[in-house]
This record gives structure tokens, sequence and C-alpha cells, in this order.
């Protein structure tokens, strides 16, 4: 078919127009402030992550990065409202373990994590320390799992709320070394139970748990991490004891499918250099995290095998939320 010059050129430059959004996007993104969401309450650890992210990612960007907390429902508000954002690179999530985890406690969701929150970045894992009050007889976590097995069903096991990582964690402990734990979910602060020896142990976060470790009012029996861990040298891997154990939770940021491959990898190549810094490291450290760069590829790796790891927990725990 022949075209006039005019309509030549016309379509031409239709066409090219057509093709280049994703990279035109990708070379001028941002033009306006970026939204990170929390999906759980502020203070705790992955907010005050992302806070402390957000400044530095800004200056990176050239744009602001506005942190928003939108909690409830053991995080699935908050990731709703990012899966149902336009996926431009304008509204972020930080992800935690638990979106994965959710995908089997909340059968009826309406989005699949998995599927709908595109892998940008990783942040660094949480691990946990399994920590008992000192009345308890047991010195190492062999010792406790001896324990445990000779007195089923009379060492209470507290956590802040069903389905909570440390729950998870703590569930995980149960099914790998056999043992008969009573769950103890809380609504508000557990630790003051367990430092009066009320309920006899739990799957702690390193952060608000170090002061009472190093003053002996808790004994650390092991972390829930494949390695030790810097703060705490002295506390062996659960795994040591129990074969294949890993328990940790992790942080990382994610954004709506669909989000264009080139906003994803300039996020994560941001988002790396900033986890990277040295003094960001020692803050992260700081909080419990044990910062780790990945591609997104890498991360969604991990998103998919917490997805399958915590479902079968969850399955053999029977967990439900109410």
């Amino acid at each position: 078919m022949h075209y006039p010059r005019r309509g030549f050129l016309q379509l031409a430059g239709a066409a090219a127009l057509s093709a280049l959004p994703r990279a035109a996007r990708a070379e001028t993104y941002p033009t306006r402030p970026v939204q990170m969401i929390v999906d759980l309450p502020a203070g705790l650890a992955p907010d005050v992550a992302a806070r402390l992210i957000a400044p530095a990612l800004s200056q990176r960007l050239g744009q602001s990065v506005v942190v928003e907390n939108r909690p409830g429902a053991g995080g699935n508000i908050g990731a709703e409202y990012v899966v149902r954002a336009a996926p431009d690179g304008y509204t972020l999530l930080a992800a935690i373990s638990g979106n994965a985890a959710n995908v089997a406690l909340y059968p009826n969701l309406s989005f699949d994590f998995a599927r709908d929150i595109a892998p940008v970045a990783f942040i660094g894992y949480t691990p946990f320390v399994l920590a008992v009050t000192p009345s308890l007889p047991a010195k190492t976590a062999a010792e406790l799992i001896a324990y445990a097995r000779a007195n089923p069903g009379k060492i209470n096991m507290a956590s802040a709320g069903i389905g909570t990582a440390p729950h998870l964690a703590g569930e995980l402990f149960k099914m790998l070394a056999d043992v008969n734990l009573v769950h103890v979910p809380y609504r508000t602060n557990y630790m003051p139970d367990l430092l009066a020896g009320q309920v006899q142990m739990s799957f702690v976060a390193l952060a608000p748990a170090i002061g009472y470790l190093r003053a002996g009012k808790l004994r650390g029996l092991a972390v829930t991490s494949a390695k030790r861990l810097p703060a705490v040298p002295d506390i062996p891997p659960l795994g040591d004891v129990v074969p294949g154990y890993e328990g940790s939770g992790w942080l990382g940021i994610g954004a709506p499918r669909n989000t264009p491959t080139p906003i994803i990898d300039k996020l994560n190549t941001e988002i790396n250099a900033v986890i990277a810094e040295p003094a960001m490291q020692e803050r992260m450290v700081g909080l419990g995290i044990e910062p780790e760069a990945m591609t997104p590829a890498q991360y969604g790796k991990v998103i998919l095998e917490a997805t399958e790891k915590w479902a079968k927990v969850i399955k053999f725990a029977k967990i439900s939320i109410e």
C-alpha cells in the first residue's frame, strides 16, 4: 500500500512514540515524589528501616521518598494498596516475610503477593533469637529439646500474635524438632511475662531483646539464621542442632506487578547502593537486620521459597486466622 509522504511520516512518528514510553519513563523517572508503604505500625523494625532508607534513596533519586504506614489485617491492607496502585514506580511496598506467609494464612485474599508484587530490592534478613527465661533448666537448644520432650505441653511459647514471623519460626522449630510447646499469642507486649517466667520461651527480635540477653535477664539458646550473628556471636544457629532449620524473617522492597523493568532495575541499583554504605549497614545491624544486596530475580526466588516454606508450616501447625 502506498502512503502519501506526510501520512507515512505521521505513522512512523506514532510508531516511534509508542516504543518510547517505557524507556523514556525509566530515563526520566522519578519526576515526582515516591511513596513507600509500610504495612505495619510505626516504630517496628521494618518501619524504622524504611525511614532510614528513604532519605538516602531520596538523595540518589533526586525526588522525595515518603514513608506512609498502612497497617492492618496482618499487613494485607498495605500490601493490597500497593497491588492496586499504578505500576509506574511511584508506589512501593516495604515488604516483609509475613506477606509471603499470608497467602496461606488468609485463603480468601483478593490478591496473591508472589504474583501481584514485583520484587525490586532485598534489604536484609531479620533473624530471631530463641530466648528462654533463666528459670528454665536448659542452657542449650539441645537441652531445651530434651526438656520439652520429657515435659510435653508444659513449656509456653509467647509471640506477638498468631501468624506473625516469630510465631511461624516457633512452629517450624516444633515441626522439625518434634516438640510439643504451647503457643501463647499476645495482643500486647509479652516481654514482662517472659522476663518474669510466666511464659518460658519465645523467638524474639534481636534489637529489643539484646539488652536483656547481655544482662542475663534472658538466655539466648540459638539464632534462627543459618550463621552466627555479629551482634551475638556466642549464640549458635538453631540449625546446628535441628538440621535444616532456618527461620529468619526478611525485609525487601516491592512494586505493583507490571512496573516497567527499567524502573525496577534503576530502583534496585540505587537501593543496593544505599544499603552498601557502611554507616547504613551499621544502623541496619543495630535494628537486628542482616543487610544483603540481591537482584530482583534473586529476591523473587526468596519470595517464592518463603511462600512455599511457610505454607507447609501453617498446614502442619493447623494455623488459622479467625
